[in-house]
């Protein structure tokens, strides 16, 4: 079931305008209404309130490069509260222990197989970190040992709309030799039926985008527009 019919499922008026194209529904969209929203997933364990400005810049970076509909507004929902069900697009994030309770447990399963997509950034940059091994010892409790992959970089993400043929950029972090002091090459996801429905990274992208906007300008290059291809991707597959 792809995320159109999960909208669908619940009831929700957004299921009409996630049909069309996004420039479709940007065009068509009546005030008020949102192509786009961005979800924080709030979950009892470890620490989910980090990046704090991320949010801002990646919603920046969405108005300025496409033509969606997005609220302005992050939105923040408890993993186990099933308005998180609703959302187009979810982010989980921290440094410290995930271990979800069963409420959580249960929406992050309902949501991700019935054609949600999830955004998991390791803060740590340590592929063996406290929230790494946890978070991977979740995700094989729930979809299997092997449900969680590396993505090659052939894969839609990468040209969903600017192109990376070399796979996920570099962060400042990973040259800085934060964390494992290592440059991870990939990123992992789980995929049902053949959808990237989770994308799970361990380069601290979430703290890559997690500037003050007016620093922006300093950039060389746009480090935000990685953050446009995971959201276009989300929904669009």
């Amino acid at each position: 079931m792809n995320r159109r019919q999960l909208l669908s499922l619940f009831g929700l008026s957004a299921a009409a305008a996630l049909a069309r194209s996004p420039l479709a529904r940007a065009a068509e969209a009546v005030p008020g209404d949102y192509d786009f929203w961005f979800t924080r997933l709030m979950y009892q364990s470890g620490n989910w309130d980090v990046d704090q400005r991320m949010p801002s810049n990646l919603i920046t970076a969405l108005i300025d490069y496409t033509g969606l509909r997005v609220d302005p507004v992050e939105r923040v929902i408890p993993l186990a509260d099933p308005r998180m069900l609703e959302a187009p697009f979810c982010y989980l994030a921290g440094h410290k222990l995930v271990e979800f309770d069963p409420d959580e447990r249960r929406n992050v399963e309902t949501y991700l197989r019935r054609g949600g997509f999830v955004f998991v950034d390791d803060c740590n940059h340590d592929i063996d970190g406290l929230f790494a091994r946890s978070f991977e010892a979740q995700m094989a409790e729930i979809f299997g040992a092997d449900a969680l992959r590396k993505l090659p970089n052939t894969h839609p993400l990468y040209s969903s709309f600017f192109r990376f043929p070399d796979g996920p950029p570099t962060t400042a972090f990973e040259l800085n030799g934060w964390g494992d002091d290592l440059v991870h090459d990939y990123l992992k996801g789980i995929e049902f039926e053949g959808r990237l429905g989770l994308l799970y990274s361990n380069k601290d992208l979430g703290c890559e985008w997690d500037y003050d906007w007016r620093n922006k300008r300093w950039l060389a290059e746009d480090n935000t527009r990685f953050a446009v291809n995971i959201v276009m991707y989300a929904l669009n597959a």
